[in-house]
């Protein structure tokens, strides 16, 4: 398959209470957005977007402009710690990218970041964290030795694909809930591949904000269950950004980040079929209008995903006859096809076996 490679982005910025300043950042970029999530408490959003490698450098200096423009750090309130406007920018690879690809798309990104909106850059990543740099035990990496006036600092870096998870602790005082999520970081031989914090919101609230970076290890499923066995009541759980469908469970129904990956090309191929403005194009274009739907809502049930797959799958020889897939699309919509076909159970392939057997045909052909 030819193109620069899929990766997904999932950038930060501090701003989650101002609807139009979000939506006017998730629209400066060119790639395909997947997600906005904002938060008020935090005051933050979290956007995702995936495009290949040129596209999505470019878009990423889209978004990361439009929130250096909108976004004055020195008048920033919320509880969660941050550097700058344009907070954190991680670079996750998919598909059959790679995470060595991802860190040279990351140095791009941060490269250009600096050397065009002037704002310093940070490097994260293997050897140095993200706690570090927030905690100044990390000098800058592009710029400095002073931060941008207004839009502080950047942290870029790639990673692996990742649940971030928060979790209400009830009846639960933060200093207990500070000792609860030491124990369970992996830093702290708790548990496999969680990285945890506790804040409080207003109201008394405390929420437990974890980091899965082991997807296929430690979903959250498996933290919520290892806080019922410690007799700790569990309130409302929240699934930020979105969720690989292998890591889903019952939180992550509708937050698939396979669903939005299809439904995003989807609505691509929709787009372009409009622009043609034939009946026949028209036609088609409303029948992918209506996947796209479908697609982002995907619940996270064995049914659903097989399901899921199917019509990923489907969808490629779809835009190809119709003249309107090119590398990404076909990208795109592999990696949700082949990411929503691992997450299906033994127990399920077995009861679909035929249709299972189908699909894994059509991703053997690829």
């Amino acid at each position: 398959m030819e193109g620069d490679g899929l990766f997904e982005s999932v950038p930060n910025f501090s701003e989650g209470r101002r609807e139009d300043v979000i939506a006017a950042i998730a629209a400066a970029g060119g790639a395909h957005v997947l997600d906005v999530d904002a938060d008020r408490d935090h005051h933050r959003v979290v956007i995702s977007l995936a495009a290949e490698r040129n596209r999505l450098v470019d878009g990423l200096l889209g978004t990361v402009g439009a929130a250096v423009e909108r976004i004055d750090v020195r008048a920033h309130s919320g509880v969660h710690p941050r550097i700058g406007a344009a907070d954190v920018v991680p670079i996750v690879p998919l598909g059959r990218s790679t995470l060595a690809s991802a860190r040279e798309v990351a140095r791009e990104v941060g490269e250009r970041i600096w050397s065009e909106l002037h704002v310093p850059v940070y490097w994260y990543g293997e050897h140095r964290s993200l706690a570090d740099i927030r905690a100044g035990r990390a000098g800058l990496d592009l710029g400095g030795p002073d931060l941008h006036p207004t839009a502080g600092a950047v942290s870029v870096g790639a990673r692996a694909t990742l649940v971030a998870f928060n979790v209400m602790l009830p009846g639960m005082s933060a200093v207990e809930a500070r000792v609860l999520a030491n124990s369970l970081r992996e830093s702290r031989s708790g548990m496999r591949g969680v990285q945890a914090l506790v804040f409080e919101l207003p109201g008394g609230r405390v929420q437990l904000s974890m980091n899965l970076f082991r997807v296929d290890e430690t979903p959250p499923a498996a933290v919520v269950a290892e806080l019922k066995r410690r007799g700790i009541a569990v309130g409302e759980q929240q699934v930020v950004g979105l969720s690989p469908a292998i890591a889903a469970g019952e939180v992550g129904g509708e937050r698939l980040l396979e669903g939005r990956l299809a439904s995003a090309a989807a609505r691509a191929g929709a787009l372009r079929l409009k622009e043609r403005g034939d009946e026949e194009s028209l036609a088609l274009a409303g029948r992918l209008d209506r996947e796209t739907g479908a697609l982002a809502a995907l619940g996270a049930g064995q049914a659903d995903l097989l399901v899921g797959a199917e019509r990923a799958a489907a969808l490629t020889p779809v835009l190809r006859v119709a003249g309107v897939l090119d590398t990404e699309l076909e990208a795109m919509l592999d990696a949700a096809t082949r990411g929503l076909r691992a997450a299906i159970s033994a127990e399920t392939a077995k009861a679909y076996s035929a249709r299972i057997a189908a699909l894994d045909r059509r991703l053997d052909g690829d």
